[in-house]
């Protein structure tokens, strides 16, 4: 199973309530759409930082699913609202 973390910062202009909306939007009309979806959880830390952890049945399932969110309007919506981005993939040990 692959773990894929993505960390990032809203843009100064995004209220969390239009991010929030915008995540369930392509949560459900993208992701959870996609072959090899285990879960997916989004999450805020106190200092305003967020994360979006993606568990995926392989590395293919993640790889697939990034190539396809490249012409996704869902994934293109919620892109804009954030910034400071950083994306890391884990295999588990299990």
């Amino acid at each position: 199973m692959i773990v894929e973390v993505l960390a990032f910062r809203l843009s100064s202009d995004v209220s969390p309530e239009a991010f929030v909306a915008a995540d369930a939007a392509v949560q459900t009309g993208f992701y959870y759409l996609r072959p090899g979806i285990v879960r997916r959880t989004t999450a805020r830390g106190d200092d305003d930082s967020w994360a979006v952890v993606t568990f995926w049945g392989t590395m293919g399932d993640a790889v697939a699913a990034d190539e396809a969110g490249r012409d996704d309007p869902t994934v293109t919506a919620f892109r804009a609202l954030i910034t400071d981005t950083r994306t890391k993939r884990f295999s588990t040990l299990d």
